[in-house]
């Protein structure tokens, strides 16, 4: 079985949907850095798949992901009761309505304030003006300081972590370099929260994300060592600010589609998330995720070995028109009035957040999306001549240029 590592990273997002028609449909059996691989499609996948009696995640996920995106020690690489544990960590801080609010409302302060900003500056690239926006509002919300240069560089290496975790090359070594940088930065942090705490001096502090990491027990009973603590504060971080990706992408559906602006401008609420989930359905964002058969399997009368890495394919599920009629066209209305089936729509995984792998970050990214894509709607600028195409052969993409606007008022 000839080995398809190198078609994935020359065909990107394209790879896996390719296969998949080349294969009939069936699932798609190849090699992926030499290891045995099984690719699955459609709902009842994603429930397979979200199974943890089948598919483990302790093992998966290539070195060069976890030394990027994730961290090592990360919850992402856990299973059974210490992922239970440490994911209900993140249940707690990400899906509190009030604590989501208290971001949203924060992002929407540091926009206004960047946008008086931009009024002087002629161009600007919005990509890069998100990103800033979004580290300043999270380490603001989450309670952990900023240096005393600022945002910039920070909000460059939450991006650089994103940006790298799918290539080969400078990219990978700018990832690198970046979580190396932010983990010591945020490790410092930590052991500064819990001598402050050991001597008293932290008494009576307001509770914070940060906070609650810091003093978090693993199943244990254990006190996470700084840089395991510094790696899941960045997993807050590091995915509020991978919005940006989203941003662009909304920034550019309203640029090809205005239509869709009116309703936006209105304040209506259900019209935002419509948009907003439309956004994470048309646009690339993951390309699929991996687990490993913890036992032999059975997948439609398909034997799968133990130890064989399984693909959930996302991209292909959210294109796929069985589930989505007319996938390109970008159609906000199908997600007004019946409610998003979980097991369907997949920009960040499937399954139930509170007992499998599920990002539990799901509602913060569209609460800041759908918020972003009213303020969008309701700034003037203009879009002057650039390059808006979106290469899919790049994990992540983004449109080429960053989305430059000019003349904001």
């Amino acid at each position: 079985m000839a080995d398809s590592t190198l078609p994935l990273l020359l065909q990107g997002y394209a790879w896996l949907p390719d296969r998949r028609r080349r294969s009939g449909g069936a699932p798609v059996r190849t090699r992926l850095l030499g290891k045995r691989v099984i690719a699955l499609h459609g709902p009842a996948a994603v429930r397979f798949f979200y199974d943890e009696e089948h598919i483990h995640r302790h093992g998966a996920l290539p070195e060069p992901v976890i030394d990027t995106l994730f961290g090592q020690g990360a919850v992402h690489t856990l299973d059974g009761e210490p992922h239970r544990v440490r994911k209900g960590l993140f249940l707690h801080l990400l899906k509190d309505p009030e604590g989501v609010r208290a971001l949203t409302d924060r992002v929407v302060l540091e926009w206004k304030e960047a946008v008086e900003g931009w009024t002087d500056r002629g161009q600007i690239v919005l990509f890069d003006e998100v990103a800033g926006v979004l580290t300043r509002a999270v380490h603001a919300w989450a309670g952990v300081p900023l240096p005393e240069d600022g945002a910039d560089g920070v909000a460059r290496d939450l991006v650089a972590m994103v940006d790298g975790f799918a290539s080969a090359g400078p990219r990978q070594l700018r990832a690198r370099r970046a979580r190396r940088r932010q983990e010591r930065r945020v490790a410092r942090l930590v052991e500064r929260e819990r001598a402050g705490a050991d001597t008293g001096e932290g008494a009576g502090v307001r509770a914070t994300p940060f906070r609650t990491v810091v003093h978090h027990r693993d199943a244990d009973g254990s006190l996470l060592d700084p840089r395991t603590a510094a790696v899941e504060v960045l997993n807050i971080l590091r995915p509020t600010v991978a919005v940006s990706w989203f941003a662009a992408f909304a920034a550019h559906a309203l640029h090809r589609w205005p239509e869709h602006g009116a309703a936006l401008r209105d304040d209506d609420p259900a019209a935002a998330l419509a948009f907003a989930q439309e956004v994470r359905r048309f646009y690339p964002f993951a390309p699929f995720i991996g687990g490993l058969a913890a036992e032999r399997l059975d997948w439609d009368g398909r034997a799968i070995r133990p130890g064989t890495l399984v693909l959930l394919d996302l991209y292909g599920q959210n294109h796929d028109p069985d589930l989505w009629p007319r996938p390109y066209v970008f159609d906000p209305a199908r997600f007004r009035g019946a409610p998003v089936r979980q097991d369907e729509l997949v920009p960040q995984g499937g399954g139930d957040p509170a007992t499998g792998h599920r990002c539990p970050g799901e509602d913060i990214t569209l609460a800041l999306l759908s918020t972003l894509a009213v303020l969008l709607s309701g700034l003037s600028y203009r879009v002057p001549e650039q390059d808006l195409s979106i290469p899919l052969h790049r994990i992540p993409t983004a449109p080429r240029s960053g989305f430059v606007i000019e003349d904001v008022r």
